[in-house]
């Protein structure tokens, strides 16, 4: 499955969705995200984009900034933020989502 076809499967679901795009090499760690998906016990989607290899998502979510953290709820965008973030943080803000 396409990265473009998960997203949007993800999307259509009702469970909130992060999203992180990223920059490989860049220095985020790529556990936290999936620790974030560990703690939410699949009361939300979680899933890294490489801006790199997504560049029409990029534009799409206007995203110009790594890492970029959005959170959709029902399809739609409901928080953004940029810069590196811990697991709990991630967790408590995709929590209040759910």
């Amino acid at each position: 499955m396409t990265t473009e076809k998960k997203l949007a499967a993800y999307l259509g679901e009702t469970a909130p969705t992060l999203v992180e795009f990223y920059r490989p090499g860049k220095e985020e760690d790529p556990a936290v995200i999936d620790q974030v998906r560990d703690r939410m016990g699949g009361k939300a989607n979680v899933m890294r984009i490489d801006g790199t290899e997504n560049p029409d998502l990029m534009k799409e979510y206007k995203v110009d900034t790594y890492p970029t953290f959005i959170i959709f709820k029902d399809g739609q965008e409901a928080w953004r933020d940029s810069g590196v973030k811990g697991a709990g943080e991630l967790h408590h803000l995709l929590s209040d989502f759910v």
